[in-house]
């Protein structure tokens, strides 16, 4: 088994196999020596589990074999990842295998903490304690709003940086929605308890969703922490994050957004930052200390929302880097942070968010995207979907 490589990749998600792609369209050099590191046996297109936990998708079409997904001259190296030696050039994995690099890309996606809320991991898929966060139990999401009768329905937005800053609010949006069509709106009051202080970062968006959130009638509380769930009580307990009060909220459902970290063999490696994140150049994408490293995507410390949108920006800047370097030749690809959030405000609704590091609108399309739109709804639907596996894992674009 070949266990030296030209760019060894950790990670088979939508980072790791861009990157590869892209990497083996531009130079038959690549051809045999581009490994990508990761156990799964499956791979999962997650914008899509919005709509399945609203009842609009089948969560089996976010579902793909790994080994299709893989690009022809890559070679999968199907185990985990255990340890660094950046002064080596090692990777190590978990059944023993060691492998070197010329050039490392690090993209690992990020982990969720199941158990950093207080009861959720017993309870998750139970007790009307859902999440869309797990393919195992998005479709307990659209079990619980399918079948709810009216009372609090809970939504939660957690303190650690997580994948697509909108979500948590999407699924909240199409439950109000169906709660309409079914006639138990007026019975129900929906709660949001977010810890951001506000519900977008960038001001165009948040003045749109401010309005969203006044006409569907939700009460939205800012700067709420989750910290326990009490399920056989139904009551979720929150720290609010500017007096430290410890809150207690009942429910007759709750959506959870779980915590999230970087997984733990990149927090405990040489690459990581304080907050345990890949440390890198947030333009160039190298890494801060070593030059033959790249993070790219989730695992990364980029000051910019963790999206696919994001991703699809980045890798070519980390391949076109590569390149670079391995030529000898100086950097000149750079990414600006952009980020993009399709906002489901509904079924058949949605605001499409783009922007950049500076928080600033940075719009593809020929109109006022805080505008909910049909249009919009079927792209997030139909296209992008499309795009992700016909276009950005295959390295067009």
């Amino acid at each position: 088994m070949k266990t030296s490589f030209k760019v060894v990749i950790v990670g088979g998600g939508a980072a790791g196999i861009s990157v590869a792609a892209r990497l083996l369209r531009q130079s038959k050099v690549f051809g045999g020596e581009i490994a990508i590191i990761d156990p799964a046996e499956k791979h999962y297109y997650q914008p899509l589990w919005t709509l399945v936990g609203g009842g609009d998708s089948k969560k089996e079409d976010s579902e793909r074999e790994m080994k299709d997904l893989i690009p022809e001259g890559a070679v999968w190296i199907q185990d985990a990842v255990t340890s660094f030696e950046p002064k080596r050039n090692e990777v190590s994995t978990v059944h023993g295998g060691t492998f070197t690099y010329d050039y490392l890309v690090v993209a690992a996606g990020i982990e969720i903490n199941w158990n950093a809320v207080k009861g959720l991991a017993e309870a998750l898929g139970t007790k009307n304690v859902c999440s869309n966060y797990s393919y195992e139990h998005v479709d307990y999401t659209w079990e619980t709003i399918r079948s709810f009768k009216g009372g609090t329905a809970l939504f939660t937005h957690p303190a650690t940086p997580i994948k697509c800053g909108g979500a948590p609010q999407k699924i909240m949006y199409l439950a109000d929605d169906h709660f309409n069509r079914v006639g138990v709106r007026d019975a129900t009051t929906i709660i949001f308890g977010s810890a951001n202080p506000a519900l977008f970062d960038v001001d165009k968006y948040r003045i749109a969703l401010e309005k969203v959130v006044d006409r569907k009638k939700i009460d939205a509380r800012l700067r709420r922490s989750l910290i326990e769930i009490k399920a056989d009580e139904k009551i979720a307990v929150f720290e609010n994050l500017d007096t430290k009060e410890i809150e207690e909220v009942a429910y007759d459902m709750i959506h959870v957004t779980p915590n999230m970290q970087a997984p733990g063999f990149i927090r405990n490696s040489p690459f990581a930052d304080g907050a345990g994140w890949v440390d890198v150049h947030k333009h160039t994408l190298q890494h801060t200390r070593f030059e033959n490293v790249f993070g790219i995507g989730d695992n990364s410390n980029l000051p910019t929302s963790k999206t696919g949108a994001a991703i699809r920006k980045q890798a070519p800047v980390v391949a076109d880097n590569i390149v670079a370097l391995m030529r000898g030749q100086q950097m000149q690809a750079t990414y600006d942070g952009y980020s993009s959030c399709p906002l489901v405000t509904g079924y058949n609704k949605l605001i499409l968010a783009e922007f950049d590091y500076d928080k600033k609108p940075a719009e593809s399309m020929p109109f006022n995207q805080a505008v909910e739109r049909t249009s919009m709804y079927i792209l997030k639907k139909e296209l992008l979907p499309v795009m992700y596996w016909d276009g950005m894992l295959k390295g067009t674009m």
